[in-house]
C-alpha cells in the first residue's frame, strides 16, 4: 500500500521512491489535492528528480503549492481560458507545444522550399546531375553531355533557378543552336539532356511539376543514312586501311561483318569471344546486351590478333589477360577508344567516297560500316526480324529502313510488276485476235 506523507504546504503531499534518491534523500512524487464543484480532486505533479517544463527547474513542494494556488485562483475568479485542473493545464501546454512545433515545421519547410527554388541549373548540374552522370553513364556519353552543357546550355541557364526556367528559355537555346547551323539531332540531344536534368531534380525533390522541355516543339529528325558501301567499295576500303593501320583495318572488318557500333567495338575484351560457338558477347550495349555471330573472315582476323597479343605478352613474361581490350587505345592509356582514328576519314577522302557529297545522310562515316552490314544482310535474307536481332534494335522501327531501302528488292518488285503488265498485255492481244476470228451468233427472240 502506497504511503502518502504531508508537507508544510496545505494540499500538497508526497510519497517516496523505495530505492531511488534525488540529492541526499529519497526521490519524492508530489501530488496536489483540492475541491472543485464540491468534489475532491487529486492530481500528480511529478517526481522531484523531474523538471517543470515551464521553467526547467526541478519540482519542489513549494512549486507544487504555487501550481495548486493558481488552479484555485482560476476556479474562484472564473478567469476565462485559465485552467482549473492540472489535467487541463497540461492539455493546454500540450496543445501549445504542438502548435509551436507545427509553426517551426512550417517555417522549416518554407525555408527548405525557398532554398530548393533558389537552386540554379548550373549548381544542380555541377553538384548533383553531372557527378551522377559520371557514375551511371559511359565515358563518351558524359563527354558529350558536358560539351552540350558548356557550349549550348550554360550561357542561358547556368544562373537561373530551376523554378524560373520556362519554355521561353528553351526556345532561345533552340534558336541559338539553329543560328549556329547545328543539326536537328544536336538540338534534340540538348533537349534530352535538359529534360533529364529536370527529371533528376524532381527525383531529388528539388523541382516540382513537368520539365519546361515538354511545352516546346522538338525538331523532327531525318537522319536516316542513305549511303552504304557496295561489296566492291567495302573491299577497297579494307585494302586501303590495311596499308595504313592494321588495327583500324581489323576494327572496320569486324564492324562490316557483325554490325557493331564503334562504342561496342571499343568495349570488346578477349573474354567476350566464344571461340567454340563463334560468337561475340556485346555487353552493356545501347539497347542491352546481345550475341553477335562471327563470319569466317572475322574469326580468322580475331584469331590472328589474339595470337599476336599472346606472343607479345609471352615475350614480356606475362599472359594475355581476359579483360584486355581487343582494340586498345593507340596511346596505351586505360579505357576504351572514344572516336575513330582520323586515318579512317583521310582514307575515305582519298578513295573519293564523299567527293561532291554535301548531304550528311549520303556521306561515308564509320557508322556507314554498320549500315552497310545491315543493308547487305537484309538484301541477302529479306528477313526483317533477323536483321533487327543482329543489329540489336529494341524495336523494328529502326530496322524497317533497310526494308525500304533495299534497292535490289525494289528492282525485283519493279521487274515483277513489269512482267505482270507484259503478261497482261499479251493476254489482251491474244483475246482480241480470237474475237476477230469468231463468227457472231444471233439468237432468235
Amino acid at each position: 500500500m502506497v504511503k502518502w506523507l504531508k508537507t508544510n504546504f496545505s494540499g500538497v503531499r508526497y510519497r517516496e521512491h523505495p530505492t531511488r534518491k534525488h540529492g541526499i534523500r529519497f526521490d519524492r512524487y508530489l501530488a496536489i489535492r483540492y475541491q472543485k464543484d464540491g468534489k475532491r480532486i487529486e492530481e500528480g505533479i511529478g517526481w522531484t528528480s523531474e523538471r517543470d517544463p515551464e521553467d526547467g527547474e526541478f519540482w519542489t513542494e513549494k512549486k507544487a503549492a504555487l501550481v495548486l494556488e493558481r488552479l484555485k485562483s482560476a476556479a474562484r475568479h472564473g478567469t476565462e481560458g485559465a485552467p482549473t485542473r492540472l489535467a487541463e493545464k497540461r492539455e493546454i501546454e500540450r496543445q501549445r507545444k504542438e502548435a509551436e512545433q507545427k509553426r517551426l515545421d512550417e517555417e522549416k519547410a518554407e525555408r527548405e522550399r525557398l532554398e530548393k527554388e533558389a537552386v540554379t541549373f548550373g549548381t544542380f548540374w555541377k553538384e548533383t546531375y553531372f557527378p551522377q552522370c559520371k557514375t551511371d553513364k559511359g565515358e563518351r556519353t558524359c563527354v558529350n553531355e558536358e560539351v552540350i552543357y558548356r557550349l549550348h546550355l550554360a550561357g542561358t541557364l547556368e544562373n537561373l533557378p530551376l523554378s524560373e526556367i520556362s519554355p521561353f528559355h528553351i526556345e532561345r537555346i533552340k534558336k541559338d543552336m539553329a543560328d549556329k547551323k547545328m543539326s536537328a539531332r544536336s538540338i534534340q540531344y540538348a533537349l534530352q539532356v535538359m529534360r533529364q536534368v529536370f527529371h533528376r531534380a524532381k527525383e531529388n525533390k528539388i523541382y516540382a511539376g513537368e520539365p519546361p522541355t515538354k511545352a516546346v516543339k522538338w525538331p523532327k529528325l531525318d537522319n536516316v543514312k542513305l549511303r552504304y558501301l557496295s561489296i566492291e567499295e567495302a573491299e577497297k576500303l579494307l585494302a586501303a586501311l590495311a596499308a595504313k593501320s592494321k588495327n583500324l583495318h581489323d576494327a572496320a572488318l569486324l564492324s562490316l561483318h557483325s554490325g557493331l557500333r564503334f562504342g561496342e567495338l571499343a568495349a570488346l575484351t578477349w573474354s567476350c569471344v566464344n571461340w567454340e560457338a563463334g560468337t561475340l558477347a556485346i555487353l552493356n550495349a545501347k539497347t542491352g546486351s546481345r550475341i553477335a555471330y562471327l563470319t569466317e573472315a572475322a574469326k580468322v582476323m580475331l584469331k590472328a590478333r589474339k595470337e599476336t597479343r599472346e606472343n607479345s605478352a609471352k615475350k614480356a613474361g606475362k599472359e594475355l589477360a581476359p579483360d584486355e581490350r581487343i582494340f586498345p587505345k593507340r596511346s596505351g592509356k586505360d579505357g576504351a577508344m572514344t572516336e575513330a582514328s582520323k586515318v579512317f576519314a583521310d582514307t575515305v577522302k582519298k578513295l573519293g567516297f564523299n567527293a561532291g557529297v554535301t548531304d550528311r545522310k549520303q556521306k561515308v562515316t564509320w557508322h556507314t560500316l554498320r549500315h552497310s552490314y545491315a543493308t547487305h544482310l537484309y538484301t541477302s535474307t529479306h528477313d526483317l526480324y533477323l536483321t533487327q536481332r543482329s543489329l540489336g534494335h529494341a524495336t523494328s522501327t529502326m530496322t524497317t529502313r533497310y526494308a525500304k531501302m533495299s534497292e535490289n528488292r525494289l528492282r525485283e518488285g519493279a521487274a515483277a510488276l513489269e512482267k505482270a503488265f507484259l503478261k497482261g498485255t499479251k493476254s489482251a492481244e491474244s483475246d482480241a485476235g480470237q474475237d476477230q476470228g469468231r463468227q457472231a451468233v444471233n439468237f432468235t427472240k
